[in-house]
């Protein structure tokens, strides 16, 4: 499943014919990202991210985008407590955007705002905010939403540049985290990678002031400051259940 489509279910464009009587309750909680061990991260959210939580890059050798790390295991994520609510200080904007989301583009380029009819919040008793007025008429929250969301496709496409520079400079390593398990065994969390110091240093002059001026360079420095927080996530880890 696509970086954009995690905790997607059942995507429908918002139509006012399919979706005129919709509703949706927003005080959901994040139940719904209970099972997700990693979220992708925009460029922009990473200097609040990385005050308590571990930015890595996710994907493959030739392709990656920024993660934060959730939990130490498949299924797992130490952020989300047993009634549902968001433990940590930062809540991710692709969490924060739920259950809307864009299409992919057609081939105009168009991307349509969809929402999750999965979504338990969704309704036709109007409980919540409505998706559109009497008239038929988009309604405020649905137009902020629709801004929100425009907001941070721009954000994602502006992210997927600074991550093929790091593929192009080959500044990623393959990366895993040992750590002790609620058994008292060794196990180790992988699958992600991490900017190698020593690379970073050698990159040339003209590309490190590309990547000063269009505020790549602070990112990596965040990224690499951030995964001091693989120690929290572990201590989270510590008795909690499998």
């Amino acid at each position: 499943m696509s970086k954009q489509l995690l905790i997607y279910g059942r995507t429908a464009p918002i139509t006012i014919t399919s979706h005129k009587d919709c509703s949706v309750q927003t005080n959901q909680g994040f139940a719904f990202a209970k099972g997700l061990n990693s979220a992708p991260l925009v460029a922009v959210e990473f200097a609040a991210a990385a005050l308590d939580m571990a930015i890595v890059f996710s994907g493959t050798e030739n392709a990656v985008f920024p993660s934060l790390i959730l939990g130490l295991r498949d299924g797992q994520n130490l952020f989300v407590g047993a009634d549902g609510e968001w433990t940590g200080n930062y809540i991710p904007a692709f969490l924060r955007r739920y259950p809307f989301v864009f299409s992919d583009a057609d081939q105009t380029g168009r991307h349509n705002l969809c929402i999750d009819e999965d979504f338990e919040g969704l309704n036709r008793e109007g409980r919540g905010e409505r998706l559109f007025d009497s008239q038929g008429v988009r309604s405020q929250y649905l137009t902020s939403m629709l801004d929100f969301v425009t907001s941070y496709q721009g954000h994602y496409e502006r992210t997927k540049l600074f991550c093929q520079r790091l593929v192009a400079l080959k500044l990623l390593d393959a990366m895993q985290v040992q750590f002790a398990a609620r058994d008292g065994k060794t196990s180790a969390l992988a699958g992600f990678f991490t900017i190698n110091r020593d690379r970073m240093k050698a990159v040339s002059e003209n590309d490190l002031r590309i990547m000063f001026g269009n505020d790549e360079l602070e990112l990596c420095y965040l990224h690499l400051q951030s995964l001091q927080n693989i120690d929290k996530l572990t201590l989270r880890g510590v008795g909690a259940s499998t």
